[in-house]
């Protein structure tokens, strides 16, 4: 069993910057591939970015319109994954969710990570609010 905590949300006006965590439980958090997704209100849940296991190379993953504000880290001597987000825009505003797939062997295709139904654990979420 794998639990996620995040923290580092928070209100941020526009143009602003704010950095995420997802602090993870496991003795092996090294070969998890690790992901963060948001939801707002009335939309459906949105990939955000991933960064790939030990076992796969670490390779990160971005939706092509947030590469290059959002930036996805992990820091495994620590069990934390971070999400540091750049000239945030309204738009931004939303609940961020972490998520963890621990079962990340190195065989995956690029697109699975891109998928919430890869990913078995989740956290509670921490809401980002982006002021115009």
């Amino acid at each position: 069993q794998v639990q996620l905590v995040e923290s580092g949300g928070g209100l941020v006006q526009a143009g602003g910057s704010l950095r995420l965590s997802c602090a993870a439980s496991g003795r092996t958090f090294s070969t998890y591939a690790m992901a963060w997704f948001r939801q707002a209100p009335g939309k459906e849940r949105e990939f955000v970015a991933a960064i790939a296991g030990s076992r796969s190379g670490g390779t990160r993953y971005y939706v092509e319109s947030m590469k290059g504000r959002f930036a996805i880290s992990r820091d495994n001597a620590k069990n934390t994954v971070y999400l540091q987000m750049n000239s945030l825009k309204p738009d931004d505003t939303a609940v961020y969710l972490c998520a963890a797939d621990a079962a990340d062997g190195g065989s995956s295709s690029s697109n699975s990570y891109f998928r919430s139904q890869r990913y078995g654990y989740w956290g509670q979420g921490t809401q980002v609010t982006v002021s115009s």
